[in-house]
């Protein structure tokens, strides 16, 4: 299957922007520099006091859905 390695910087205040409904999808830039957007929600497990940090693994289908997340490190 399909993956992209990406690294994800969201402060606190940013993540508060999903819980208030003002933002449902993350876009990142992969290590390799594709450009990728993802719903914020499959980040949600990964939140913390300080927002959401680290360096994730992205897992595609052949039809390019998304399958799982799994973070690789804390960035």
């Amino acid at each position: 299957m399909p993956s992209v390695v990406l690294p994800i910087s969201l402060s606190k205040d940013q993540w508060l922007r999903f819980y208030r409904g003002e933002i449902q999808s993350v876009q990142a830039t992969s290590i390799d520099g594709r450009s990728i957007r993802l719903p914020a929600r499959v980040f949600q497990r990964f939140v913390t006091e300080d927002g959401v940090l680290g360096v994730f693994r992205v897992t595609f289908d052949d039809a390019n859905r998304f399958v799982r997340i799994e973070r690789l490190g804390r960035g």
